[in-house]
């Protein structure tokens, strides 16, 4: 225990004086690293957060189901609650809607009126919602196919303009962040390679007291993985400024406003799981750069 216990000394004090003796490649490194985190982590976020709506306008959707004059809706009732992308439904029978429609108009005898017209000239009417945005074209497809359903009707346009902007955002996002990660994997390895040579000298006094390779290059490989980890908390701290900001400057908007910005915050685990996914990230870009940078020397 002792022994690992000096060994982890030894490779912790190697890192940091490694770090110190970086000087402002070292920030170069870390820099590159923050700005492709940071622009990931507000990405992912974003889309987080447009998926959340998407379900919330997917949930709230209903599409309405107009049947036959002569069809009633206990008929189908059945059909429609066991179809899978059914989350529920309520009917309307024709008897209800002509009641509150002849209210709305200010009708106060509903007998007469009915009367006047020989009968009630509405149908009965369903409303179904789906348990996803993704399914209420397929739903609304299946239940115009049901026999007595004259009539089925919805409104999509706002639900597929999120899921493309959805679409786009993570397009944009993985180009985005393919490209930075290749410019952050060269950039730590090429800091790497330059600590490396600069130590050329103390490395070949290692080498020949018998230190083996993996020995006197992990503290170089430690020092990239710092790198990422650094530029994740940085990126991180920057978004969770941003965040309290925006929170700020949208609590004074309208109220409509604050219901949407309410509706797409992040769940706790989304917020736990966010600076972790940059830390991981972070780490994976710094040990890459660095295993490329000592590859070449450790041969």
């Amino acid at each position: 225990m002792f022994k690992f216990l000096t060994k982890l000394d030894y490779l912790l004090k190697e890192t940091f004086l490694g770090l110190l003796r970086g000087g402002w490649m070292n920030w170069a490194a870390v820099s590159t690293v923050t700005v492709l985190l940071f622009l990931f982590g507000l990405s992912l976020q974003t889309s987080w957060q447009v998926e959340t709506l998407l379900n919330q306008f997917g949930s709230q959707l209903e599409l309405s189901v107009y049947l036959e004059p002569d069809t009633k809706a206990e008929t189908i009732e059945t059909l429609v609650a066991n179809m899978p992308e059914v989350a529920s439904m309520r009917t309307i029978t024709k008897e209800q809607a002509w009641t509150k429609l002849v209210k709305e108009l200010g009708i106060s005898d509903i007998e007469n009126a009915t009367q006047q017209l020989g009968e009630n000239p509405l149908v009965d009417e369903m409303k179904v919602k789906a348990r996803n945005s993704q399914s209420v074209p397929t739903l609304a497809t299946q239940l115009a196919k049901l026999q007595g359903v004259d009539l089925v009707q919805y409104v999509d346009e706002a639900v597929k303009r999120i899921a493309q902007l959805h679409q786009g955002l993570n397009s944009m996002t993985l180009t985005i962040t393919i490209i930075l990660t290749l410019t952050a994997i060269a950039v730590n390895t090429t800091t790497i390679r330059l600590i490396v040579m600069a130590r050329r000298r103390e490395i070949e006094i290692m080498q020949l007291v018998g230190a083996t390779t993996a020995w006197i290059y992990l503290p170089f490989i430690l020092q990239g993985i710092s790198f990422g980890l650094l530029g994740g908390a940085i990126a991180w701290s920057f978004i969770t400024v941003i965040q309290q900001f925006l929170g700020q400057l949208l609590a004074n908007q309208p109220e409509f406003i604050q219901f949407i910005s309410n509706g797409v915050q992040l769940t706790a685990a989304q917020t736990l799981l966010l600076p972790l996914i940059l830390l991981s990230f972070g780490a994976a870009v710094g040990l890459i750069g660095s295993l490329f940078a000592v590859r070449r020397f450790a041969r």
